[in-house]
């Protein structure tokens, strides 16, 4: 009798353990939480010919704007233990590893330095111009296309990307909130935000490693062994290893967003990779979504379709999509699932499994109003 009550008394333990290992992950890994952000705001120091600086983009209530001036700017911030914390050696995660050495970065080599909004005059229009699969206006010109590769095996779609205005790339939270748990569709996202484009982010919700910005906002500087991707208000675009990445050089030099995922798709010199330091589940074939930078005010959005009629694409033959592209630099962003592409308010891939909410999501948006 005493050893049915010992055994009864352990049964009892082992389930109230398992019930309150189950709420504890329901709350810190399922139910959506709001986070504390650094709040840090950096003002663009490059304004379009109507001085527009991203007007309409939503800030944080207890946002702290800060010129990109330098890291004396910094006083009241805990920056160095954030900087020095992102500069240490990388910690492992579920992401894409990196494919860059520490201390490289991306460099852009393109020596002519003339604004974004005076360059590719010929692509926009004086008024908003609309196709089946390309808009234009004063700051934007989209096109669209479905593409094959390997004899047909694979099916992407690119958008080839230019904008006057680096605001009018965008990025989005779910639900307008930034913290883990928080998910909405990329349809969803783009129609709040009122996007002629959209593709996954780099679902940053998913884990507290890593940096990120968002529309000019310092959310989070983490540690990382990922490769991160920086776009900056003059319109460059760097990939770097987690541990090269410095909050006073990302203030100083005016980023405008920032995601945690990679690997980097082209080394520093723009040529394709062959080997990543990725699981093999990673770098064998998948959905993918990436982002391809050509020079500043140029740039391409890809979403690869996978697991279906579409064979999907590993990180070495993705790596040389973007080098054939002619892009400088490449990156890689969430994938699988959540691979999706939002053209004209549809989606216009087949999202693997009927695709994923996501946490984020990044956008190409007008910042002024055009009849």
């Amino acid at each position: 009798m005493k050893k049915h009550r010992v055994l009864r008394n352990v049964l009892i333990d082992l389930l109230c353990a398992g019930i309150a290992l189950a709420v504890f992950a329901l709350f810190h890994h399922v139910l959506p939480r709001q986070q504390q952000s650094m709040g840090i705001v950096i003002t663009n120091p490059y304004k379009n010919d109507n001085g527009n600086s991203g007007a309409g983009i939503a800030l944080p209530d207890d946002a702290v704007v800060i010129a990109s001036a330098g890291a004396s700017d910094l006083s009241g911030f805990s920056t160095s233990a954030a900087s020095r914390n992102s500069k240490k050696n990388g910690v492992s995660n579920s992401k894409g590893g990196s494919a860059l050495t520490d201390g490289e970065v991306s460099a852009d080599e393109t020596a002519d330095d003339t604004p974004i909004a005076e360059k590719f005059a010929d692509k926009y229009t004086d008024e908003v111009v609309i196709t089946e699969n390309s808009y234009s206006s004063p700051d934007i010109s989209i096109t669209v296309t479905e593409e094959s590769a390997a004899n047909g095996s694979i099916t992407y779609y690119l958008a080839d990307i230019y904008v006057r205005d680096i605001t009018c790339f965008q990025s989005a939270l779910a639900r307008d909130t930034y913290g883990s748990g928080f998910r909405d569709s990329i349809s969803d996202m783009a129609l709040l935000n009122n996007a002629l484009l959209a593709v996954n982010g780099d679902y940053y919700g998913n884990t507290n490693e890593g940096v990120v910005i968002r529309n000019g906002v310092i959310y989070r500087v983490n540690r990382t062994s990922c490769d991160v991707c920086v776009l900056y208000y003059d319109g460059t675009m760097k990939v770097m290893p987690g541990s090269s990445f410095s909050l006073e050089d990302a203030i100083a030099d005016g980023a405008w967003q920032a995601w945690t995922f990679g690997p980097a798709l082209l080394d520093t010199d723009g040529e394709a990779l062959t080997a990543f330091s990725s699981t093999s589940r990673i770098i064998s074939a998948n959905p993918r979504t990436a982002i391809g930078y050509y020079e500043p005010g140029h740039y391409c959005m890809v979403v690869v379709d996978g697991r279906g009629e579409s064979a999907g694409i590993t990180l070495p033959a993705l790596s040389q999509l973007f080098y054939d592209l002619g892009c400088t630099a490449a990156y890689n962003l969430d994938g699988g699932n959540s691979s999706i592409m939002v053209w004209g308010g549809d989606v216009i891939n087949d999202p693997s499994g009927g695709g994923r909410e996501s946490s984020d999501a990044l956008l190409i948006a007008e910042v002024n109003s055009y009849e």
